[in-house]
């Protein structure tokens, strides 16, 4: 089963010879790297979320197995939908699922459901490959898209993720793709949005999932970044990076709705 691109040629470059150039824009060739255990990314069009996303991808060593949680946009599919079997065309040539690891997933947390068709016309998901394959020519990932799961749920599954990642010598990364507020005043969303970050920064999943919804966050990826977060702690996580935020009216100049784009790696 192979996934065709929903977003080439609108979020990033339709070719494969410009997406490498655009992607090679927003990155760099570190010297030291982060060993993660967890990231959370944007994923917006690159020409706004790119330089967070890029800065991210730049900072942390990409292993070969990568996990990356999604939020579910379109309301398509379950609450917790993999796509364990094929690979994702992208304009460059396929990307392998990781069939194996996606096996024992499944198997691991009975929240977990087969289903493709929840990514089929998510971008949330897609706009990270180029960036992964920019520091690792050929790897394999599980793409889990995940929707209305409460908070218990959040633990659960991230813990039931822990429990198969750490089987393994090196351990996938585990990445949560989410922008932070929507459609907010520029002041607003950098204050909301300090908010949810600095309870990122403190490993604290908990207070994250609360504090989204107390103040009313429009952070679409905070059930994915909160799962990552559980998971994190499960694997023994000690302490959190922001590595970059910025909003899209860095780029635009509008000032009066942005959104919000933070990059922070769990070590």
């Amino acid at each position: 089963m192979n996934r065709n691109p929903a977003v080439a040629g609108r979020f990033y470059p339709g070719t494969a010879r410009e997406l490498e150039r655009v992607v090679r824009l927003y990155t760099r060739d570190a010297g030291e790297k982060i060993r993660a255990k967890g990231v959370v990314v944007p994923h917006a069009g690159y020409v706004y979320s790119g330089g967070v996303a890029g800065e991210l991808f730049s900072s942390v060593e990409i292993p070969d197995r990568n996990v990356i949680f999604c939020p579910n946009h379109t309301g398509v599919g379950a609450d917790a939908s993999v796509m364990s079997r094929g690979a994702w065309r992208m304009p460059w040539g396929e990307v392998p699922i990781d069939e194996e690891l996606a096996e024992r997933l499944l198997a691991a947390s009975p929240l977990l459901s087969e289903d493709a068709s929840a990514h089929r016309g998510e971008h949330s998901l897609e706009v990270q490959l180029p960036f992964l394959r920019r520091f690792r020519e050929t790897f394999r990932f599980v793409p889990v898209a995940l929707g209305g799961l409460s908070l218990a749920d959040c633990r659960a599954l991230g813990e039931a993720v822990a429990g198969v990642a750490g089987e393994d010598a090196l351990p996938p990364l585990l990445i949560a793709s989410s922008d932070m507020s929507h459609y907010e005043p520029d002041d607003v969303a950098r204050k909301k949005d300090g908010l949810a970050i600095d309870r990122m920064l403190a490993l604290d999943p908990e207070g994250l999932f609360r504090i989204v919804r107390s103040e009313r966050i429009s952070m679409c990826g905070v059930i994915p970044a909160t799962v990552v977060l559980f998971a994190s702690l499960a694997l023994g996580a000690t302490s959190a990076r922001l590595v970059k935020y910025s909003t899209s009216g860095d780029v635009s100049g509008d000032r009066e709705q942005v959104v919000g784009y933070a990059g922070l790696a769990f070590r």
